[in-house]
């Protein structure tokens, strides 16, 4: 590295610019800046970077230990080798026997929500949840069945095939496979920075308007007659109208009557710490409820959920494989939500409770479960959010939770599926509608409104498309508008025009600290932002603007007619491609035509390695390249104070023309003008000592 001044003296400087100068300049001090030399090795530099990345993961690998590898391959063991059994068990115990109450009416519900057999639910709660508890990371995620999925789910297969066929199994298996896979390769990938692109505002707009489709397709076992199966709200109304005529009010009453029952019992678990219980002790409440009532009065007009299937699942292969294309969208679909909400609320909890979490690895854990899953007839599964809060609320410290709860859908299967055949259909709709409710994020929209409109905007996009144009289409027009803002934002990059803080040497954008002053023939920029292809043009058009049009009335300094300066802050550039470069040039050579020089203050190391290897360096000249603003102002001010005497110089007549004397003292009288300077006094100045090595600068005169 070759160390140089940015101004080593006045004399470097007029004869490294053509600008013109007075010899009667003053010393300035500057900051010394390292200029990069370019060498054989940095122009290599970018391509040896993977081999760096891939000797760094080497090195990683060989200094981890033996527990460090079981824990990458079995998560389970960060808390078995550490379980407090006197501390952790009768937690663990309690929160796993609460979250399967929980579940188990909710599974089967769900699973009439996806158009499956409500011993799907059971299948999906079991298998999983045990290989979950070994793969997953995260100590509190309760793992099964969830509304949004089974959504999704139906939605898809109701497309391809009749729900009472028995292809819609299949494919609904085949696509637990196919979410498993899609969710392990993205694990193993380290591939879950890409939902990032999806913005908090589409999800919530996407759930919100999901939650109102849930709640209106299970009306049908409210009303008592069938309604069109669809993802959109127009023909779920439209069917609902229509079969008006058909209504009857036993199952309208008692379905209303459970969801009462639902909502009171979940507005006290959640208001009163000491009734918690009464949270995941609602669903289980509705369904013994019913139970007892459609066994001791057999009434005609309540459909019930039939017979089920008792044992536990058996192994087989998924099937169906050759409609595997048409599942490919729902399948990436469900895999985005997994990423979305599970990981999202496995993250929360791991924060809560004082431990790391991966999310890739979290992210390959959801994914055996699911893989496992399938072979024992589940369909897709994922984090829920109503049941993690309740299994967290429980106390659970361990995924030891998990395998209890796991235990109670095998006592299920094994025991109680008999009793299962009289829950009345209403009673497992109340429970869906009751947990979907609380996922319309009407606050959500409350707080964009307030906050961010261009937020508000798309969650209302999202949530419309969502509720009128379908689940499919609304997650693309939510998703393609995320990501045209985060386009739009690049693109169109923050640029501010910086000034000086009165007596600092501070510079700060103009517009957010209007006591800042500017100088005259200067123009202080910022960019907030890489610079690359996509906005190169947007950021030459905004320079080409603040030449010409700044605000005069802050301006101090040596008075001049036109811009002399442009100086680019570039600290917050974090990176420059080709087209970048390319544009500093056109812009230096189209400056250079006008008698404008570009100064550089404050690049990084590789946006300077950068720089120096396509000759931008050389092109504007090292000694315009400075550590700080401050440094580039100093020696611009000099120039344009130069600029200022000839002119002055010139139109004077011989006898007009100040003595040597009178010069002197003037030039002395501002190189002391130190505190009168960084306050921006513009009274005339008064002589005193003081170091000419402070960085003083020129004040306007008077």
């Amino acid at each position: 590295m070759e160390i140089t001044h940015a101004s080593p003296s006045c004399s470097d400087l007029t004869d490294s610019s053509s600008m013109p100068t007075t010899a009667a300049t003053r010393p300035v001090k500057t900051i010394p800046l390292q200029h990069p030399t370019v060498t054989t090795s940095s122009l290599s530099s970018s391509s040896s970077y993977p081999i760096a990345l891939f000797s760094r993961w080497v090195t990683k690998l060989q200094r981890m230990t033996w527990f460090e590898w079981i824990e990458v391959f079995l998560p389970c063991y960060r808390w078995i080798r550490t379980y407090k059994w006197r501390e952790y068990f009768q937690a663990d115990l309690m929160a796993g026997i609460t979250v399967g109450v929980m579940l188990v009416p909710q599974a089967m519900s769900y699973a009439k929500l996806a158009g499956l057999q409500p011993i799907y639910g059971l299948y999906s709660s079991f298998v999983p949840l045990f290989v979950y508890a070994i793969f997953g990371s995260s100590r509190q995620l309760a793992v099964g069945p969830v509304a949004l999925v089974s959504l999704l789910v139906s939605n898809v297969l109701s497309g391809i095939v009749d729900s009472s066929d028995e292809l819609y199994t299949e494919l609904a298996i085949l696509m637990a496979l196919m979410v498993g896979i899609m969710e392990c390769i993205m694990g193993l990938l380290r591939l879950g920075w890409l939902i990032r692109f999806i913005s908090h505002s589409v999800i919530s707009g996407f759930t919100s308007a999901s939650a109102i489709v849930i709640a209106l397709s299970q009306a049908k076992y409210f009303l008592g007659y069938d309604i069109e199966r669809s993802s959109k709200i127009v023909p779920l109304v439209e069917s609902i109208i229509d079969g008006a005529d058909k209504f009857s009010w036993p199952p309208f009453v008692m379905g209303s009557v459970f969801l009462a029952i639902l909502l009171v019992m979940k507005h006290l678990g959640k208001s009163r710490k000491s009734l918690r219980f009464l949270r995941a002790g609602g669903p289980l409440t509705a369904v013994v409820l019913g139970t007892v009532f459609a066994k001791i009065f057999h009434p005609s007009s309540i459909s019930l959920v039939g017979d089920i299937p008792q044992g536990l699942p058996t192994f087989s292969v998924p099937k169906a494989f050759g409609h595997m294309t048409s599942l490919i969208p729902t399948a990436l679909l469900i895999t985005g939500v997994a990423i979305l909400e599970s990981v999202g609320i496995a993250k929360a909890l791991a924060a809560k409770n004082g431990y790391e979490l991966d999310s890739n690895q979290e992210l390959f854990g959801l994914g055996v479960s699911n893989i496992l899953g399938s072979f024992f007839s589940a369909y897709p599964t994922t984090g829920s959010f109503s049941r993690s809060a309740v299994n967290n609320d429980s106390g659970a410290r361990t995924g030891l939770s998990g395998v209890i709860t796991g235990i109670i859908i095998t006592c299920a299967l094994l025991f109680l599926t008999p009793l299962f055949e009289y829950i009345p259909q209403c009673a497992l709709a109340a429970i869906v509608i009751s947990a979907v409710m609380g996922l319309v994020d009407y606050d959500e929209a409350i707080f964009l409104w307030n906050v961010d409109k261009k937020d508000f905007l798309l969650w209302t996009i999202t949530s419309s498309t969502t509720l009128f144009l379908g689940i499919e289409i609304g997650v693309l027009v939510g998703v393609g508008f995320s990501l045209a803002f985060v386009i739009h934002e690049s693109a169109n990059p923050h640029i501010a025009v910086l000034g000086r803080l009165p007596g600092t040497t501070v510079y700060r954008n103009v517009k957010q600290y209007p006591e800042a002053y500017t100088y005259h023939g200067i123009v202080i920029v910022r960019l907030d932002a890489p610079i690359y292809f996509a906005n190169t043009s947007y950021i030459k058009d905004r320079l080409r603007e603040y030449e010409v049009d700044v605000d005069r009335s802050t301006r101090r300094g040596p008075e001049v007619e036109r811009i002399y300066f442009v100086i680019l802050e570039m600290a917050p550039v974090t990176y420059i491609d080709s087209s970048a470069v390319q544009a500093l040039k056109d812009l230096h050579q189209e400056y250079k035509l006008r008698d404008i020089q570009i100064a550089i203050s404050n690049p990084n190391k590789e946006v300077l390695l950068t720089l120096s290897r396509s000759g931008v360096v050389d092109l504007i000249g090292k000694e315009w390249l400075f550590v700080r603003v401050h440094d580039a102002v100093q020696v611009c001010l000099q120039h344009v104070q130069g600029v200022n005497e000839t002119s002055k110089s010139s139109n004077l007549s011989p006898e007009d023309k100040p003595s040597y004397l009178k010069r002197l003292l003037k030039q002395r009288g501002e190189d002391f003008s130190i505190s009168e300077s960084e306050s921006g006094n513009r009274k005339p100045l008064i002589f005193k000592q003081t170091d000419p090595q402070l960085e003083p600068l020129l004040s306007k005169k008077s």
